[in-house]
């Protein structure tokens, strides 16, 4: 779909209709704002793509508020945070006595999203028993809760996301051609912030008011150097990282301004952070058990894997950058595969957690059952 920039009509008072507005006024974020207003107005599956931390679930949520459906709900499901097994039943509910535990029926989040939008990230990590369930969906409206042989119909708008590219998926096998095509219906694709790089100083600002907002502090400023510094940055963790770097300065600063002293090292001198960077090591005289060194380190990494995400082994996999199925091969050779989760907390809540500990998917909605199927347990 061809856009020009200057067709400013279609934006107009945009950010002001959103309760969260995408802030920036590069060339690139106006050409996003203006299709995000022609693809509100339509029914239509759209697929947003881009780098991790450029703000899909924003634009999925503008979506859904500029569109006809925005008194219904918006429904997220991070498909790549909820283990297989567990996904089914939170996308389509089940019934009593569906499994083990099952007792009480259940709604799952395509009826909860009745009426609304359904936002589903992380498509890519969707396993492919669920792709399948999921393309007969969008084909015909209706969905069997599982242990249940009864069609429930549906009218959701769906809106899909991935940082990944389906297309490398689908030539891989990995990804059903079909599932794309019939998701891919109208494209969305977010640039990251260093095609943007115009729009940094609009969203430090932004985000200085709204922390420092929420925290009861007077408004911060950031002096000349300190801006320039930031504006050099290459932010690969694009919007999200801005958004965690001006968190930080809000809550340490004290005096009203935010100085080029202020700035972590690494976005002073432009380089990666320090957590990403490679160890300097030096080979010993006497050698060194290289086996036995990299079995330490990668045990390490993996234990603080699990430990950040809770015992998540989706998440782990995902910080470790490796594939779930062989991070989970791994734990059972190691013989770490009966400690990833802490006894205290059921798995259930362990594994709809993300690192800081609020849910992966909301649990909060009021919306009646078209179905007649009790209402998801909080």
């Amino acid at each position: 779909m061809q856009l020009e920039v200057s067709e400013q009509s279609e934006v107009s008072g945009l950010n002001n209709a959103l309760s969260n507005p995408l802030v920036g006024n590069s060339a690139r974020m106006r050409v996003v704002r203006a299709l995000i207003a022609r693809l509100a107005n339509s029914n239509s599956t759209v697929l947003i793509t881009g780098e991790s931390g450029t703000g899909k679930e924003l634009a999925a949520r503008a979506i859904h508020e500029l569109s006809p459906r925005q008194d219904g709900c918006f429904v997220p499901v991070n498909c790549g945070a909820i283990p297989e097994e567990l996904l089914e039943s939170e996308l389509f509910g089940h019934v009593r006595g569906a499994f083990t535990g099952a007792v009480n029926a259940r709604q799952g989040r395509f009826q909860f999203a009745h009426g609304g939008t359904l936002f589903l990230d992380e498509i890519a990590e969707m396993s492919a028993k669920l792709q399948v369930k999921l393309l007969r969906v969008l084909q015909e409206r209706q969905f069997e809760p599982v242990g249940s042989d009864t069609s429930v119909q549906v009218d959701v708008r769906v809106v899909a996301a991935t940082n990944r590219d389906l297309w490398v998926a689908v030539r891989e096998r990995k990804f059903r051609e079909d599932l794309f095509y019939r998701l891919n219906v109208l494209p969305l694709e977010l640039p990251p912030l260093r095609e943007r790089d115009s729009d940094i100083a609009l969203l430090v600002g932004h985000f200085l008011a709204l922390h420092a907002r929420r925290r009861g502090k007077p408004t911060i400023q950031v002096d000349d150097g300190a801006m320039g510094i930031m504006e050099k940055y290459s932010w690969p963790g694009n919007v999200r990282e801005v958004e965690n770097l001006v968190e930080r300065l809000v809550v340490l600063n004290e005096e009203g301004i935010v100085r080029p002293t202020d700035l972590p090292d690494y976005v002073i001198h432009n380089a990666t952070p320090q957590h990403q960077t490679t160890a300097q090591v030096s080979l010993p005289n006497e050698g060194v058990d290289l086996d036995g060194v990299l079995e330490k380190i990668e045990n390490g990494f993996i234990q603080q894997a699990l430990e950040r995400s809770r015992g998540n082994k989706t998440l782990a996999a995902e910080l470790l950058n490796l594939n779930r199925t062989t991070f989970i091969e791994r734990l059972r050779k190691k013989g770490m595969l009966q400690s990833t989760r802490p006894a205290s907390l059921p798995a259930a809540v362990i594994n709809n957690v993300r690192a800081d500990g609020t849910p992966l998917t909301e649990s909060r909605f009021e919306q009646p059952s078209p179905s007649g199927l009790a209402p998801a347990e909080t």
